[in-house]
């Protein structure tokens, strides 16, 4: 997966690409599923949610530009497989999941491997968590119409959000970055996630 997934369509990050090797992607699947679980295709999770495609999670990743030292923001923990490589790139991860059955689930899933540094938490995660706020890094994993404006306000000087942005059928995966009260904006790639769901998922926003 590693060798021809990620580093043969451009992942470079050495640290990124050794968090991809070290997490069992086959713990964060169905057992009905386990042939797929090293494939590229995003994977059925229940509850309507899905476990992404390794690229897309090596991408997201890379695009964070995480040292080890970051407070790190993920919204859509679904399986916690986004969360567990983050536990192993950054200081402390905060992971939202709406759906109380797959937040449990993830959280024993995160636990059985160690990652002491990841908190899951069950509840709606469309509008972050303040609470934890400032963040050096946010990641989005679902599609918002609109970028929900509290995402952007708990970001740290200089943090980096990135979220899939458009409608259901098609999105960009925008980064963000805050400079002072500003936000550069990027785009990186097209790609297609399921809906964020909460009170900011599709009905308000800003950017």
């Amino acid at each position: 997966m590693v060798e021809h997934q990620l580093r043969a369509r451009g992942i470079r990050d050495s640290r990124v690409l050794e968090a991809m090797l070290d997490v069992p992607r086959h713990l964060f699947v169905a057992p009905e599923l386990l042939d797929c679980a090293y494939t590229d295709q995003p994977l059925p999770i229940g509850h309507g949610q899905t476990i992404s495609q390794p690229y897309m999670v090596a991408a997201k990743t890379e695009a964070l530009e995480l040292n080890g030292n970051e407070r790190v923001l993920e919204v859509g923990a679904g399986s916690g497989y986004q969360a567990a490589i983050l536990g192993q790139l950054a200081r402390e991860v905060i992971a939202l999941e709406i759906e109380p059955g797959l937040a449990q689930s993830a959280a024993a899933r995160l636990a059985s491997l160690g990652l002491a540094n990841v908190r899951v938490l069950a509840g709606d995660a469309s509008g972050g968590y303040p609470a934890m706020a400032p963040y050096d890094a946010i990641v989005v994993s679902a599609a918002a119409r609109f970028v929900p404006q509290p995402l952007l306000d708990q970001l740290a000087e200089g943090g980096r959000l990135l979220i899939p942005v458009g409608p259901a059928d098609s999105q960009e995966l925008l980064r963000f970055q805050r400079k002072g009260k500003e936000f550069s904006r990027e785009a990186l790639h097209y790609c297609r996630f399921v809906p964020l769901l909460g009170r900011h998922g599709q009905q308000e926003g800003a950017a």
